[in-house]
């Protein structure tokens, strides 16, 4: 039981941290235009695809390059730009905390690794 009431005090850190609550102010502000939302979604999508190309050792020059275009319309756009960075540092540390956890247990995650 130890192990979840753990757990659930990590969950609420999490949700207090500078970085999810950036991420969820800046997320407001981006999203609130459908415009910037469907460019994000977007984006994301395409940035999944080239995950996907690298892990079969492919590269989809097209989806780079439309990647590359959409981020490009991105970054001009302040609340999008502010919105990016602050999920990139949110997934760093979800990141960090995934692989603090799993040396804990000596699980190997080198798969997620890009």
């Amino acid at each position: 039981m130890q192990v979840y009431d753990k757990a659930r005090e990590l969950s609420r850190l999490l949700a207090e941290s500078r970085e999810y609550q950036a991420y969820k102010e800046t997320r407001e502000k981006a999203l609130v235009n459908d415009t910037t939302k469907a460019l994000v979604k977007e984006y994301h999508q395409l940035q999944m695809q080239a995950q996907a190309a690298m892990v079969q050792g492919k590269k989809d020059d097209a989806v780079m390059e439309r990647l590359q275009k959409v981020g490009e319309v991105l970054q001009m756009n302040r609340d999008a730009s502010e919105f990016l960075m602050a999920e990139y540092r949110l997934n760093v540390m979800l990141g960090d905390v995934y692989k603090i956890l799993a040396e804990a247990i000596d699980v190997d995650l080198s798969m997620l690794e890009g």
